[in-house]
């Protein structure tokens, strides 16, 4: 990993328009190809970023000014989105070894869901079948790769809780996988975001980027309070 404390300005052009004034920031350049843009505030979330695969191209302006331009990958006569980077002054400059990542140790609870709903998917929604857990992709494992009644690809992606966070890391894995033919030959994968709880505002952006979201009852899918027998 490279980490870049540096005054930058940063303009993002893709799907929509993004622009960061000069100000110091932290940028931070992955091994899996991406690109984020950080702040000192905003807790964990980064204020822009490019999601792998993509390119940096390291330049400079016309009148000298440092430049990096960080392109994705597009499809076939897309137009890709473009983070482009201009640099006043670096502050710190380092490369880092993280090694190998054993990967998120998920809670108890979190584990015993996937493992529920493993066994019992078509609880998500009817007809839904497992295919593998922890299905594999270049940023990290799918918690459930399903598939539908229509033959259609279905990624699952489990929380105790159910933020915005989530749903990004969703959104994610939908970009990768969707990209792979062996699991577009019925059309494209779609996601669903399961959990005890949804908050609102992951919700809605779910529903924005057509992921669908189900509410999952831990007690019931442990056999311990069945909906369908209580009285009230």
């Amino acid at each position: 990993m490279r980490l870049v404390v540096a005054r930058c300005q940063v303009d993002y052009a893709g799907r929509l328009t993004a622009h960061l004034p000069m100000a110091t920031r932290v940028l931070m350049l992955k091994s899996d190809g991406s690109v984020l843009v950080h702040s000192d505030g905003g807790s964990y979330k980064p204020l822009n970023w490019m999601s792998p695969p993509c390119t940096v191209r390291e330049g400079s302006t016309e009148d000298g000014q440092v430049e990096w331009t960080v392109t994705a990958k597009a499809a076939k006569g897309a137009t890709p989105d473009t983070l482009r980077i201009l640099i006043e002054e670096i502050i710190h400059d380092s490369l880092h070894d993280l090694g190998v990542d054993p990967g998120l140790q998920k809670d108890g609870v979190e584990k015993h869901l996937q493992e529920l709903l493993a066994e019992h998917p078509a609880t998500l929604t009817p007809g839904l079948t497992l295919v593998r857990r922890e299905f594999p992709t270049a940023i990290g494992p799918v918690d459930l790769m399903c598939r539908d009644e229509t033959g259609l690809s279905v990624a699952v992606e489990i929380k105790r809780r159910g933020d915005i966070d989530g749903v990004e890391q969703l959104t994610r894995y939908l970009e990768l996988l969707n990209r792979d033919p062996l699991l577009t030959t019925k059309g494209p994968v779609r996601g669903i975001f399961a959990a005890q709880e949804i908050k609102p505002q992951a919700r809605v952006l779910a529903e924005d980027r057509g992921i669908a979201c189900a509410v999952v009852d831990y007690d019931a899918l442990r056999g311990l309070d069945n909906a369908e027998d209580r009285l009230f």
